[in-house]
């Protein structure tokens, strides 16, 4: 049991194996020659391991960023990352974090399937990480380890189809359409973002941060490499300098210059960048036709949730504006945490990248360029606050120097670990089942009004 267990948790951990996976189903139901189901399976699972390669690449140039900022700074605190929130996690937890994260997909399109909520969420690592804080909530709550998977199972599933759907209303302004959604665990701080947008966008609207028009002699700034590039060589500078030369080149470079090291760190930022936005063009290429196959024969109309990433090829100036806008929401909220005297949830850089990047994109595409700006801030401030009162909830893990990072782990973990506080065993497992059977009634709610709503023909 174990070895399987382990073996679906190395295949559904990897988003370009689900990915591919799906891209090699769609294309085979459709009818496809073998040569094009190979040709569109390579391509899919190759455009994903790109996007995750630039992301890879994007996280190695902010790791230093991150230490210089602290050091220069001297601020100390918990700093929410996933991936060192999750190491901890899956000491304890790892069997049933595997469990609830494989079940949680089976419940994902089984709702898909029966509701009007079509989303198939595919951003699999992210998934799984959820999945290890409904783990860590429901053993705090002393629940026996099936309970734990039972019930952690059923809450993964709901929050696999309601984090896209609440995304969904932006994401159809910024693709222009309704055939891929946004799954990912920032979703909410995205959507809080965009809805930010829309209430401060004003009457004559603002202008998008793709129209910035800029003078012939700066013509080379229009190149998103290249603005990338010098801004972020701009920051890192600016840091670095608070940090001072002999740090980086201690610490940090291995003895190059720093100034050299900071110029080439945020090359590397953008070289990352260029990289995703190529592997989401392939991908997008390749998954909206491919997964029409799958939605015809398992779930119609189903939308594939993916990553953040891919919205970043929709409007790359917007990408950086948001970046800038989230982590500066970081800064204030840690300042404000500093004046309260609570515990100092330092700016995580990745965290502010992906989501500030897409609550830019979004903000942009729900109110131009102040949507960016001011959209993007907020999910900074999200991002800041939500980890802070998710602590409480989380036990023994709370109390470590990482937690996890993103919006929905904030509101989600704070709804079953609220429910939890206030009604223990009993309050979590009400409060599930009426989220389940809130779903159905919501979508026959709206699959009522679409047919009251379609025209009837005249005789």
């Amino acid at each position: 049991m174990d070895a399987l267990v382990d073996v679906l948790l190395d295949i559904f951990t990897q988003p370009s194996v689900i990915v591919a996976l799906i891209a090699l189903v769609g294309l085979a139901v459709q009818g496809k020659s073998f040569s094009d189901v190979l040709k569109g399976t390579i391509r899919t699972l190759v455009g994903f391991l790109v996007l995750a390669a630039g992301a890879g690449v994007v996280v190695d140039a902010l790791d230093p960023f991150g230490v210089m900022f602290q050091h220069a700074f001297n601020v100390q605190g918990t700093v929410p990352n996933n991936e060192a929130i999750i190491a901890q996690v899956l000491l304890d937890y790892g069997s049933a974090a595997a469990l609830i994260f494989f079940f949680g997909m089976i419940v994902n399109i089984v709702l898909a399937a029966t509701t009007r909520f079509k989303y198939v969420y595919l951003s699999g690592h992210v998934a799984f990480y959820i999945a290890g804080m409904f783990a860590v909530i429901l053993g705090v709550a002393g629940f026996e380890p099936w309970a734990v998977v039972l019930w952690g199972s059923l809450a993964q599933g709901i929050y696999m189809v309601v984090s896209p759907a609440l995304v969904q209303p932006f994401m159809r302004r910024v693709t222009g359409s309704d055939d891929v959604a946004l799954g990912h665990t920032g979703g909410l701080g995205i959507a809080l973002g965009g809805l930010v947008a829309l209430l401060t966008r004003g009457k004559g609207g603002s202008k998008s941060t793709e129209d910035l028009n800029f003078p012939k002699g700066l013509s080379f700034l229009r190149d998103t490499t290249v603005i990338v590039a010098l801004s972020m060589a701009v920051i890192y500078i600016i840091v670095g300098f608070f940090a001072g030369a002999s740090f980086i080149e201690n610490e940090l470079s291995g003895g190059q210059n720093f100034t050299v090291y900071l110029f080439l760190r945020a090359a590397t930022f953008s070289a990352g960048v260029f990289i995703i936005l190529a592997g989401v063009r392939v991908v997008l290429a390749e998954i909206v036709p491919a997964f029409k196959g799958v939605s015809e024969k398992l779930v119609k109309n189903a939308k594939p949730a993916l990553d953040v990433p891919i919205v970043f090829t929709f409007a790359p100036n917007a990408v950086l504006v948001g970046f800038l806008a989230s982590f500066v929401g970081g800064i204030v909220g840690m300042l404000g945490m500093v004046a309260l005297g609570t515990t100092i949830v330092v700016p995580g850089v990745v965290a502010h990248f992906m989501t500030g990047a897409a609550a830019g994109v979004i903000g942009n595409a729900a109110g131009g360029r102040r949507g960016a700006v001011i959209g993007a801030f907020v999910n900074g401030l999200a991002i800041t606050f939500l980890p802070l009162f998710l602590l409480p909830v989380l036990g023994e893990i709370g109390f470590s120097n990482a937690t996890f990072s993103d919006s929905d782990y904030g509101v989600f973990g704070l709804l079953l670990g609220g429910l939890s506080l206030a009604g223990g065993q009993v309050a979590i497992i009400v409060g599930i089942v009426v989220a389940i059977v809130a779903l159905y009634v919501i979508s026959f709610a709206m699959r009522k009004r679409a047919v009251a709503t379609v025209p009837t023909a005249q005789s």
